[in-house]
């Protein structure tokens, strides 16, 4: 079973996850955030990824630190828990649609890490969180897994919408990009050999 917990304290923030890429979408998430936890609930919902994260981060200062740690914890028991990566699909994408909004997530689970991230939120706040954080979440999470994501709003109006959609898309892509392809077997796949 590709399954890990990890506990991660800081001045700031104090994490314990466990994580089971090869879940069922179970999640216990509190982090005190109930939008984020919101989100995070998107992702082990749409991945199949069992996933509980208890959060004790200094929330009075303001949601910065929680956020990013999180993702940065979330990327780093993805990686842990992918090991070698042999037999995995690697490569993924994925459209997602709701309501007005359409978001398209590409990723590569390579071992180098890059991040584009091209929203057009017209809110300051979604949730009572400030829109910047969420692409903070994110390229943390990208950075510590060592992926290659894309994320896109291709079109949409409602700012809600938009960042709900890049959880999803995320999520969905991960979905893909982990799991095992029996015909690959034992191996990387990489014509280098390693990733």
């Amino acid at each position: 079973m590709r399954k890990i917990s990890i506990d991660r304290q800081t001045k700031e923030t104090k994490i314990s996850l466990n994580i089971n890429l090869d879940g069922s979408g179970k999640s216990e998430i509190s982090t005190k955030i109930p939008f984020f936890d919101h989100m995070l609930e998107q992702i082990a919902t749409h991945s199949l990824i069992d996933l509980s994260i208890k959060c004790d981060g200094d929330i009075e200062v303001d949601y910065h630190h929680t956020i990013e740690d999180v993702g940065l914890t979330i990327g780093q028991a993805i990686r842990e828990a992918l090991g070698d990566k042999r037999g995995i699909k690697r490569f993924s994408n994925s459209y997602v649609a709701f309501d007005e909004t359409c978001t398209r997530t590409v990723m590569d689970l390579c071992n180098r890490p890059f991040f584009i991230w091209k929203t057009g939120t017209t809110l300051e706040q979604v949730g009572g969180i400030d829109v910047e954080l969420f692409s903070e979440f994110f390229k943390s999470l990208v950075n510590e897994a060592k992926m290659n994501c894309h994320i896109e709003n291709i079109y949409g109006e409602n700012s809600h919408h938009k960042i709900e959609s890049c959880y999803k898309g995320l999520a969905r892509s991960l979905k893909d990009a982990l799991m095992i392809d029996k015909r690959i077997k034992n191996s990387v796949p990489s014509t280098k050999g390693i990733l």
